[in-house]
């Protein structure tokens, strides 16, 4: 075992915070902890945890984790578990990550030695391997699966666009895309606001392809009830968020009126936010974030609950490429898993420039999808090999990525 000797987080474009925790013996690994939207409270709160965490043992990823949840006294939340998610992933990955170690190497190739048995001609030099040489799927216990089915963005904050947009995907080898219900819609609006979000479902339904319809909170009880009731002949392949978290029993009351799967998730930070929902039975899928809910450690544990309650995962992550190759180990060794979010080419991403999903790696065929799918990847840690010099150029002057403000037609918030 090997302390850490220190842990270090890099803001980068195009809204994300990665994580890079270095042990006493050469190891590292990779995290990320992007929270949209409140990057400089999640920094702070890894201030906090990298005071606490220097000189802990690196393999004890458990123990890292319970001291953060128990030994802080205010737990869960957003933020504070957004920065434990970049620092248990980073461990995790480290956990198959670069170990240094000495060998003498010989360049004589006669066996003379010194007085004190030393070998004439030898030189001490240093190299880099992996320390266990394996996915972290595999410290996981192994596959379940070979390849991992997954979906990407279509139609904006404001939906529109949608048939060109979702023949792009499905050129690009997706067969499933997701976009947001509604633009930004008022608490009791006219029905007529709805009629487009059917429209828009049939049409990506015509080209053979199935979509998920986020209604991404945006929609308060009187009208998600209306839009639920309308698309169920078009079969969604869930509704997503059809109401905020916050509203358990109006999530409740609506499952029993809908035949679309009900899926959250991104905004339930723990197990214990979890804990309600399978109990009543008012969702189908599970969408935790593996950058909001702990990390690896935690979701993992989400994944097993749920499957107890006949509920499946299909992990949030409109996020990075390590929050993404992170979520692709543990997809990889669960049953419950159904389907994978990912972030390329999302409007959040291009919006910003020219940083995308891929832009970070040093080898971007890892994420390439066929037919639906991502081949399980064969890297050891989490399965990516992050370009370190470009994350550190971009974080000296990547600014603070803030969230959308909608606002109705007489001045009122309405819901991001």
């Amino acid at each position: 075992m090997a302390k850490i000797k220190s842990i270090e987080y890099f803001r980068v474009l195009p809204r994300w915070i990665f994580v890079k925790v270095c042990d006493v013996e050469g190891n590292y690994g990779w995290g990320e902890a992007t929270l949209e939207g409140h990057t400089e409270a999640v920094e702070g709160t890894l201030n906090a945890l990298i005071k606490r965490f220097v000189g802990y043992e690196a393999d004890e990823i458990e123990n890292l984790w319970q001291t953060a949840w128990r030994l802080g006294f205010y737990r869960g939340g957003p933020v504070l578990m957004s920065a434990i998610s970049g620092i248990d992933i980073a461990l995790w990955d480290l956990k198959g990550g670069y170990v240094l170690f000495r060998v003498m190497v010989y360049y004589s190739i006669r066996n003379k030695f010194r007085q004190d048995g030393t070998m004439l001609g030898a030189k001490r030099r240093d190299f880099q391997t992996r320390k266990h040489n394996m996915p972290v799927y595999q410290l996981l216990g192994g596959k379940v699966r070979n390849k991992i089915a997954v979906y990407a963005w279509i139609g904006g904050d404001r939906p529109q666009d949608v048939e060109v947009a979702a023949r792009v995907r499905k050129a690009q080898g997706f067969k499933t895309i997701k976009m947001n219900a509604t633009a930004d819609i008022d608490w009791l609006d006219s029905p007529t606001a709805l009629k487009s979000s059917v429209e828009r479902l049939k049409i990506v339904k015509s080209l053979g392809m199935d979509a998920a319809i986020d209604f991404h909170g945006r929609l308060h009880k009187p009208m998600a009830k209306q839009l639920a009731k309308a698309m169920e002949e078009h079969q969604p392949l869930f509704i997503e968020e059809p109401l905020l978290s916050e509203h358990s029993e109006g999530i409740k009351q609506l499952s029993n009126l809908t035949t679309c799967p009900i899926a959250l998730g991104e905004r339930l930070y723990s197990r214990w936010d979890v804990k309600q929902f399978l109990q009543d039975a008012s969702i189908d899928v599970l969408q935790p974030d593996i950058s909001h809910v702990g990390g690896i450690s935690e979701i993992r544990k989400i994944a097993t609950m749920a499957e107890a309650y006949d509920v499946a995962i299909a992990p949030h992550c409109p996020l990075g490429p390590i929050a993404l190759a992170a979520s692709m180990q543990v997809a990889l060794s669960i049953p419950n898993f159904v389907i994978q979010e990912m972030s390329v080419g999302m409007h959040y991403n291009t919006e910003a420039g020219e940083y995308d999903l891929t832009s970070y790696l040093k080898d971007a065929t890892v994420f390439d999808v066929e037919d639906g799918y991502v081949k399980a990847p064969t890297g050891i840690g989490i399965g990516i090999e992050v370009n370190e010099d470009e994350v550190r150029k971009v974080s000296l002057t990547a600014e603070p990525w803030l969230p959308k403000e909608f606002y109705g037609a007489d001045g009122g918030i309405r819901e991001w």
